[in-house]
């Protein structure tokens, strides 16, 4: 998966997710189909809780979860 390594990346901070940065991750994904979640140290404990409110605010898909990085995928509407 070559494209997943030029994929945007977003970084998630302390802050974690709001509408926010779901909103943005949507625009994002819109004319990236793939991007990189990278998630700070102080919220990668709650990752998993975060990830899922991402994929399901967006209606992406996860694709692969390493150390603090997530990369979701949507198939792009024309």
């Amino acid at each position: 998966m070559n494209e997943a390594r030029s994929a945007m990346t977003i970084n998630i901070g302390k802050a974690g997710v709001n509408d926010n940065v779901i909103e943005e991750i949507k625009r994002q994904l819109k004319s990236n189909p793939i991007i990189k979640l990278r998630f700070a140290k102080n919220v990668a404990r709650n990752k998993d809780d975060l990830i899922s409110s991402i994929v399901e605010g967006t209606k992406a898909q996860l694709i692969d979860v390493r150390g603090n990085v997530a990369v979701i995928y949507k198939k792009q509407s024309n």
